[in-house]
């Protein structure tokens, strides 16, 4: 049985629309498992699913005269002069697919549903192409609800943080603990023992290395780039200094930025920017860096436990809206605002001065809202915990 998400429902709507369905995300995160659902969710027989990642389903978009595509659509069973569902997984695979599904919408009304691992690929080629014919969805790891309801955990979470009891605390604790440790991928929440998650989050790693980097990206540095990530992983909600990565790894700073937008447009990292009222002065401030899951950054670096709770928070925010963070030359900061209105502190164990301070400079930077995110139960004000986002 298909384990539904939260994205599920947004995507519903979409289906009886003209325009093509493009999931995208991080590999290993259900965007086939989400596909396999509205192909049998659609009640028509007049559908087909192609798996893309299978190199001999890559050779029926392989020539130049679109009509004979039409020809093998028709002999896989489509019947174009009836409303028709093509399902296709792993998009990036196929280069010129763009032009092709822009084709057959235009003279054929078939509504696509799609999936492709890398928002790298898949921005550049079907931003122009299938502009106006498409909707675009990114798939995220587990948030924490959606992981509790994968376990089979049924726990309802108050919305105000005054209703939640040192006994409720204390329910709900040890299951994030394990979500911050290993994560959100659904292969691996699903998993029932310790050393079973571990290889699940090994494999992930590997495959992304081998599928995005090796085979999609086609670097010659390939090595580089691993240890690149691994120094990523490591430095998780720091700023991203370019000219040191540089000295590190023995490369050039722009051969660093390239692979760092390489990483970021593959869903490996993200790169939140400084919030600023003047967006010139946003541009010139560095990034700080977070990964797509703290399970690999568990698994595959030194992490203190903050940062991996810092992490955690990032994921749970980044499904919300813009994420920034402030900073000032005095090295006061403010971990995370959201859509330029919410300011939030990440702390293991907050204290009163760190609500009055985050509260004065939520004030005089103008934002709306500010609240503490504890991993550790408190009775202070204006606090909330990492489970509730």
């Amino acid at each position: 049985m298909i384990k539904k998400r939260n994205i599920f429902q947004e995507i519903n709507k979409y289906i009886k629309s003209p325009e093509a369905i493009i999931i995208t995300g991080m590999r290993r995160t259900g965007k086939t498992t989400l596909l396999n659902y509205f192909f049998n969710k659609i009640d028509s027989d007049n559908k087909l699913f192609i798996d893309l990642e299978n190199p001999v389903n890559r050779m029926y978009f392989e020539i130049e005269n679109y009509e004979n595509v039409r020809s093998t659509f028709e002999f896989l069973g489509i019947d174009l002069s009836k409303r028709s569902y093509i399902f296709l997984d792993e998009i990036q695979f196929v280069r010129q697919l763009p032009s092709i599904v822009k084709y057959f919408i235009d003279h054929y009304k078939i509504k696509f549903f799609m999936t492709g691992s890398a928002s790298f690929y898949l921005k550049n080629l079907f931003t122009e192409s299938l502009a106006g014919r498409k909707y675009i969805f990114e798939l995220f790891p587990l948030t924490f609800q959606e992981f509790l309801y994968f376990k089979k955990i049924n726990i309802v979470i108050p919305d105000n943080p005054d209703d939640i009891s040192q006994a409720i605390f204390n329910t709900v604790s040890p299951y994030y603990k394990e979500y911050i440790q290993y994560g959100g991928f659904p292969g691996v929440v699903l998993k029932t023992n310790i050393d079973e998650k571990k290889k699940a989050l090994e494999e992930i790693f590997s495959s992304f290395f081998k599928l995005e980097v090796v085979q999609l990206g086609d670097y010659r540095r390939n090595k580089v780039i691993r240890n690149l990530m691994l120094l990523l992983l490591s430095r998780i909600g720091s700023k991203v200094n370019i000219y040191k990565l540089s000295t590190e790894l023995g490369i050039s700073w722009p051969t660093v930025n390239k692979y760092i937008s390489f990483l970021e447009g593959t869903y490996f990292i993200t790169l939140i920017r400084p919030f600023s009222r003047r967006r010139d002065t946003e541009i010139r401030k560095m990034p700080k860096v977070y990964v797509c899951d703290s399970g690999l950054a568990n698994q595959f670096a030194i992490v203190d436990e903050s940062h991996l709770f810092e992490n955690s928070i990032y994921q749970s925010l980044r499904v919300k809206g813009e994420i920034n963070y402030y900073s000032r030359k005095s090295g006061v900061e403010i971990d995370f605002i959201l859509n330029k209105e919410d300011s939030y502190e990440v702390k293991i164990n907050p204290t009163e001065s760190d609500v009055r301070r985050l509260k004065s400079l939520t004030e005089e930077i103008r934002l709306k809202d500010f609240k503490i995110i504890s991993k550790n139960y408190s009775a202070l004000e204006n606090i909330i915990y990492g489970f509730m986002i």
